[in-house]
């Protein structure tokens, strides 16, 4: 009777380290796949975007080289030194007053992001459900005593 215990502990131990192994494997196989499926990715549509602080500094950097490349024709040569220094020295403060805060608080940035795509969520869904107001109309017939013609609403 021990002997068969001892074959059924041996075979339940094989069984559970043929578990262990496959759940090894598939997991090793889903990294696979997904690390297979990124570098697709990053292939085909570049490098995925950055945080949103990453982003904003992008943006920062790309607007300040746009306006320091500009030259106006409405100033003249003289004032238009003058008005060149002025936009890169207000774009310069700008940077100076936000750069810290990205740094300290890069997330704030992730969450700023989501509260407006949950804003802008919102909003459209107050829009949609306005809009469907505005264009349902009732089925029965309407007798307000008023004539032949058609009540509007201008709710």
């Amino acid at each position: 009777m021990q002997v068969e215990a001892d074959e059924v502990d041996v075979d339940e131990a094989r069984v559970e380290e043929v578990r262990v192994a496959d759940a090894d494997a598939w997991a090793t196989a889903c990294e696979e796949d997904l690390a297979a499926e990124k570098a697709r990715r990053r292939a085909q549509y570049g490098p995925p975007p950055g945080s949103a602080a990453e982003e904003l500094r992008r943006l920062v950097d790309a607007v300040t080289d746009k306006l320091s490349g500009l030259q106006s024709p409405l100033f003249g040569a003289v004032a238009s030194g003058t008005a060149q220094q002025m936009v890169n020295q207000v774009v310069q403060q700008a940077k100076a007053a936000v750069e810290p805060v990205m740094e300290r608080n890069p997330d704030v940035f992730d969450h700023l992001a989501a509260a407006g795509s949950e804003l802008l969520a919102a909003y459209r869904s107050a829009v949609e459900a306005q809009e469907r107001r505005w264009t349902v109309r009732d089925k029965g017939p309407r007798d307000d005593g008023t004539g032949p013609g058609e009540r509007i609403d201008l709710d």
